[in-house]
């Protein structure tokens, strides 16, 4: 590493080597000759002077590039196209007068652009899937576990830690079902000439609009693509990035969601994430157990968030058929988004990994709430059995203002149970009303919507995509 320059942290401490690959120059470079192969093979195809000979000459040297001469062509002359293209011709002398025949800059950065965007989302969607696996599994061990429902966060009806769970990975669902559209409906730029016209195009097959169209087919076809945009301008639709970085911002909000979520669960100390056991929570205070990795996701999910304004930006101010700020921006928005959400669910994998759950403490806080939410129940049952529901009322509301001023005020446990079995108005016995206060009558449904959900949800996407399981993500800090 040189440590005399700055070098991001997306690459050296949150993104995987995989998605950083994905947007490294080889990849890119490698990229661009693959589509110099695919464009010279579909022109001789359709009948242009292209030999057998110079195409594998271009095949031979796909992954030998010679980054030296074009680097040193293009301080020279200031265009990485044509220094690329003037350093495959010395490797290729024979091929050296059909490369990027016809072509614009544009047909091998932004097809390449294109490709790599969509082997990107490839990455991410699958770590989703071990998210959800991971998630599943947790949701299904603590479906039946009751804890405190929160509204504005105050405390609400119980829920239970394992119907929690299914609320982020019904996000993920939703994230995963984006995804997939975005990826099924991206296409190549294909060969469009200058001005999206094909007017270079049509030069080379004497004005044969067919052969031009079928020119575009082939190549999509070659690269791994069904369909080209229809139509274009210099670029492809700058609208295609504003898309898919608003999909990676929807993921984001997801895991931001979650992370928070987190955090505060183990402000609470209900849950933790996992706590190596030489990590240090703070430089100062050595008993504090920092929710570190939950606060890196919130911190990255927030950048990419705020990231995905720029492409929208960038499609807004895409004068006629192109202009070039949308260049150096584009470079930095569009990779760096991808890096920074890599990093999210790497940390995402790891965190629902090994979370733990302190049960003792979640039920403590049940307890402390229990009484108030057993009121109503308490006073169905003793209208029941003949009592006044109006006096009741009253009377509940009384002793629960006493046991709320004794927790409040005094600091002491919430005594409104024992309040009520020592009124006789409520014509019920100690046992009888000690039964009702069991957490679980009070969680609904919250189990067998985590079964169902499971169930009818998760595991039929699980297995849909069960090549994408076994993810290994690093942490590196």
């Amino acid at each position: 590493m040189n440590r005399t320059t700055y070098n991001t942290p997306l690459n050296s401490r949150y993104a995987s080597p995989e998605m950083s690959y994905l947007f490294s120059e080889e990849k890119k470079f490698k990229t661009w000759r693959k589509l110099w192969v695919a464009l010279a093979e579909s022109e001789k195809e359709l009948g242009l002077d292209i030999t057998d000979e110079q195409i594998n000459e271009l095949k031979t040297n796909i992954d030998d590039i010679n980054y030296e001469v074009a680097q040193a062509k293009e301080k020279e002359i200031r265009h990485d196209v044509m220094s690329h293209v003037y350093a495959y011709g010395l490797q290729c002398p024979a091929a050296k007068g059909i490369i990027h025949l016809g072509a614009t800059s544009c047909y091998v950065g932004d097809n390449t652009d294109l490709i790599i965007m969509r082997e990107a989302l490839t990455i991410i969607k699958n770590k989703l899937i071990n998210i959800l696996d991971n998630l599943s599994k947790f949701a299904l061990k603590y479906k039946s576990l009751p804890t405190l429902g929160f509204t504005h966060l105050q405390p609400a009806q119980l829920t239970t830690v394992g119907k929690r769970a299914t609320l982020w990975m019904q996000d993920l669902v939703l994230d995963i079902e984006n995804i997939d559209f975005v990826i099924n409906n991206l296409k190549l730029r294909g060969a469009k000439g200058t001005t999206g016209t094909q007017a270079s195009f049509m030069s080379l097959f004497n004005n044969d609009e067919e052969l031009v169209v079928k020119l575009d087919s082939l190549i999509a076809s070659k690269m791994g693509f069904d369909k080209t945009y229809d139509v274009t301008g210099q670029t492809y639709p700058r609208k295609v990035d504003s898309i898919v970085l608003n999909t990676l911002s929807e993921v984001a909000q997801s895991a931001y969601k979650f992370s928070n979520d987190l955090r505060i669960l183990q402000n609470m100390k209900e849950m933790e994430e996992p706590f190596e056991k030489n990590q240090v929570g703070s430089s100062a205070m050595a008993y504090k157990r920092n929710p570190m990795r939950s606060e890196r996701i919130s911190a990255l999910s927030r950048f990419v968030i705020v990231n995905s304004l720029n492409p929208a930006i960038t499609a807004g101010t895409q004068w006629f058929e192109r202009t070039l700020d949308d260049s150096a921006n584009k470079r930095l928005s569009v990779s760096e988004c991808f890096l920074a959400l890599d990093g999210v669910l790497n940390l995402y994998i790891n965190v629902t990994e090994n979370m733990v759950v302190y049960e003792k403490v979640i039920r403590t806080h049940v307890d402390s709430e229990l009484p108030f939410m057993a009121t109503e129940t308490i006073l169905m049952e003793a209208v029941k059995r003949g009592g006044d529901r109006q006096e009741l009322h009253e009377k509940i509301r009384v002793l629960s203002m006493e046991a709320a001023k004794r927790v409040k005020e005094e600091g002491l446990n919430n005594d409104l149970i024992e309040r009520i079995i020592n009124d006789n108005s409520f014509f019920m016995s100690r046992e009888e009303i000690l039964s009702i206060m069991d957490p679980v009558k009070f969680t609904g449904r919250a189990s067998g919507q985590v079964d169902d959900f499971v169930n009818n949800v998760i595991n039929p996407i699980i297995a849909k995509n069960k090549s994408s399981l076994g993810v290994n993500v690093s942490i590196n800090v």
